[in-house]
């Protein structure tokens, strides 16, 4: 096997892992939670923050004989399946229903006794920590580990235990009636005095005995599963081989960090882009990916050109990496840094702009793969639309520029909606996201959220939610259902800032608690009488002269847009008819005209 080809077939393994040591390829059928018992805490309080039945808790906790009265301070283990959480680690998802007033601190430090954190709760969830909706349900992973066999062969079922200011490796290891040398192995850079690590030891089943490794690996197997381990063999050598040649390059250049080499201009290489960006759990297939029309850079290169990525060149920064400027051969560019975690985002991003090429998206043109993850796109002079809008020292944008902008991004999603195989969902629509170039024409960027489905399909799996708080439509917040009107939905949004300048989410007094989504503040304004004279009281206060008739039209599009039901919500191809015919003749816009009685049913039909 050649070495070009072993890097080639890693790809997946790289990606997936985040460039880290092959952590997990599977995960046990059982795992322990310990459970710290908080004052007036009992059992059915942990039955609705795990979903475990309470006789099941019962069943490994025979210490507890008052299911309703648990003494505090006192420590109750929680049975739970141990799974593979992307290929990175080992963990479980719990769903969390949000109370009035829950920040991620309260949920990880009380809730769940810090078997999760801050970091993991943000990773795993779309909302700010200071606006988390009341209705909200979260996703709360908690770690887990399912032994190992260098260690011991003699456990197979592990307690993930959150440590406590006082205790120490001897009063864990004396709790749990173990030798301090065992526990330390399996925790070997554990500070076991800092109070606030989590830790693993062996734990004992219902019976009271210390299952071994075998147990937990064998148990559960069904059929299926042991016929396919043949095949399971076959994958397991190459992911073998693909760890050892993972182990090989870190001990000859450890600082140099490569996803993929290899690849040349007009080259190709094969990754797992359905495994490794969508986050629907499914199983997906090895697909390719063509880079047929981006550059390969050396990291020596971007360096170069942006002064090793000194903060004077940084123009930008977002949710999964920073943005320098740079002038790379011959031609002016934005480098956006990305760490090795965003894989997911970065080929999807890379999935995207190789494919994707229209006059309003922002273009790609190259990228690199060595120590960290890099994007190179095509620099836009003007900075994002958020900017103009809300950002101070800029000249108010004109009407017309704002219904050119609105239709320049509308062109470039209904262009990834309806004229490319597969269909691209974005998924972050706002006006961060659309940036805009020196003659003030826009194009749309930051494809590291997007998902992808097979024409005529009207929804994807649904996944962990992912995007922008005040941005994503009721059926995607709820349920998870992902379509082309989740961007639809998005875009109404943004068509509402550029009447009123406000953030999507308006906070009245400062305070979170009195905050209000745009969509609904505009939706008072429709129900009122007098519709005209309110929706004024939303405009731009920087707007200068504009025709009235015409932004009211704008406003009942991006009401047509935010509708509550997805299907009735306009397609990108009737928005941008609207837009083209707004722009034309913003003077003397008449209802009937633009929309007449059937042309205004068909908008609202998406046809």
């Amino acid at each position: 096997m050649s070495l070009l080809f072993l890097k080639l077939s890693l790809l997946l393994l790289i990606g997936l892992l985040s460039g880290a040591d092959c952590r997990c390829s599977r995960g046990c059928d059982l795992a322990l939670a310990s459970y710290y018992m908080w004052q007036n805490s009992n059992l059915s309080i942990l039955n609705q923050v795990t979903g475990v039945p309470i006789p099941t808790i019962l069943s490994y906790n025979p210490q507890i004989s008052n299911q309703d009265t648990v003494i505090a301070g006192t420590r109750t283990n929680i049975p739970f399946r141990c799974d593979c959480i992307d290929g990175e680690f080992l963990g479980h998802v719990f769903t969390y229903d949000v109370n009035s007033g829950d920040t991620y601190t309260t949920i990880a430090d009380t809730y769940y006794s810090n078997l999760t954190s801050v970091q993991l709760l943000t990773r795993f969830n779309s909302y700010p920590d200071f606006n988390i909706p009341d209705t909200a349900q979260l996703n709360v992973p908690v770690n887990c580990s399912c032994g190992d066999k260098d260690v011991s062969k003699d456990y197979g079922l592990f307690v993930t235990y959150p440590l406590r200011s006082g205790e120490t490796l001897e009063s864990v290891a004396q709790a749990s009636n173990l030798s301090s040398t065992l526990v330390r192995s399996y925790n070997p850079t554990a500070n076991f005095s800092d109070g606030v690590s989590v830790v693993y030891i062996p734990g004992k089943d219902q019976n009271g005995n210390y299952p071994p490794l075998i147990y937990t690996l064998l148990s559960g197997l069904s059929g299926g599963i042991i016929a396919g381990i043949s095949v399971a063999g076959v994958v397991g050598v190459l992911l073998f081989s693909g760890c050892l040649y993972i182990g090989y390059r870190r001990k000859k250049n450890a600082a140099k960090i490569q996803l993929v080499s290899g690849v040349s201009e007009g080259g190709t290489f094969s990754h797992a882009y359905d495994s490794a960006v969508n986050r629907d759990g499914a199983s997906h297939g090895l697909t390719g990916i063509t880079v047929d029309k981006s550059v390969e850079f050396s990291y020596e290169e971007l360096a170069s050109a942006s002064n090793d990525f000194d903060i004077a060149c940084k123009i930008g920064e977002g949710g999964f990496g920073s943005v320098y400027y740079a002038e790379l051969r011959g031609e002016k560019a934005a480098i956006k840094k990305m760490d090795m975690q965003a894989s997911r985002e970065f080929l999807a991003e890379l999935k995207v702009l190789t494919h994707v090429h229209h006059l309003n998206l922002v273009r790609l043109i190259g990228y690199c793969v060595e120590g960290s993850l890099f994007l190179v796109y095509e620099y836009i002079e003007n900075g994002n639309l958020s900017q103009h809008l809300r950002g101070s020292g800029r000249e108010p944008l004109t009407w017309s520029t704002r219904v050119q902008i609105a239709l320049d991004s509308a062109r470039g999603l209904e262009y990834i909606h309806e004229h490319t195989v597969p269909v691209y969902i974005h998924r972050d629509i706002k006006p961060a996201n659309i940036l805009i170039d020196k003659n003030f024409r826009a194009k749309v960027a930051d494809f590291g959220l997007t998902k992808l489905t097979e024409v005529g399909s009207t929804s994807l799996p649904t996944g962990r939610l992912v995007g922008t708080f005040g941005y994503m439509p009721p059926e995607y917040a709820q349920y998870g259902d992902v379509s082309p009107k989740v961007d639809v939905y998005a875009f109404g949004v943004v068509l509402y800032e550029l009447i009123s300048a406000k953030d999507a989410i308006v906070k009245s007094t400062g305070s979170a608690a009195d905050s209000k989504g745009l969509v609904a503040l505009f939706e008072e304004v429709f129900n009122n009488p007098n519709r005209s004279e309110s929706l004024q009281t939303l405009f731009d206060p920087r707007l200068g002269d504009y025709p009235l008739e015409s932004v009211v039209k704008l406003a009942e599009l991006a009401r047509a847009c935010t509708h509550e039901n997805p299907q009735i919500r306009p397609s990108m191809r009737s928005i941008v008819v609207a837009l083209m015919t707004l722009l034309s003749s913003t003077e003397d816009w008449d209802v009937g005209s633009f929309y007449g009685n059937q042309g205004l049913l068909n908008l609202m039909s998406g046809r």
